[in-house]
């Protein structure tokens, strides 16, 4: 004789294999539902059972849905994200970089922070990365070139401290 704990936690029994057969085909027992055989000392599925294994279809695992408290609505590109990339990108092409550089720094930055601090609402992480690379190689690259250009003109700067 088995005994089974339904859906609402009581348990049922003891009843004869005959009845749980009759309840799994009235789908009031499935295979997850815990019963405890004959003989046994701990309660295991009943879809573990050899004599009511062939009872059920393949087990599947659960179908995952939307986590409870999260947003059901796909996760969106972050625009900061995407606008330091296109400044990054400009930063390259016009003006020696300033002050598409900075741009990209700061709105690469402000995406990254969003991203973080809001995953399961965007995306965009790599197009951030990409913004704050580009953007801080092209601003090292314009104090590099400025530097150079001092160290190699010293007679274009001219320092006069205490003159208005």
């Amino acid at each position: 004789m088995y005994k089974i704990i339904g859906a609402d936690g009581r348990v049922y029994g003891p009843v004869a294999d005959g009845q749980i057969r009759l309840w799994i085909a009235e789908g009031r027992a499935n295979a997850q539902t815990l019963t405890l055989a004959p003989g046994a000392a701990d309660w295991k599925p009943l879809g573990v059972l050899p004599e009511f294994a062939g009872q059920f279809g393949p087990l599947r695992p659960p179908a995952i849905g939307p986590v409870p408290g999260m947003p059901a609505q796909p996760r969106k590109t972050n625009s900061f994200a995407m606008a330091g990339l296109i400044f990054g990108i400009l930063s390259w092409m016009c003006c020696c970089g300033c002050p598409f550089n900075i741009l990209g720094l700061v709105f690469s930055l402000v995406g990254l922070l969003q991203i973080n601090r809001h995953p399961e609402l965007y995306d965009g992480r790599g197009p951030a990365i990409a913004g704050l690379v580009l953007s801080a190689a092209s601003l090292m690259l314009g104090f590099g070139v400025t530097l150079l250009h001092f160290l190699l003109h010293p007679g274009h700067v001219s320092w006069r401290f205490g003159t208005f």
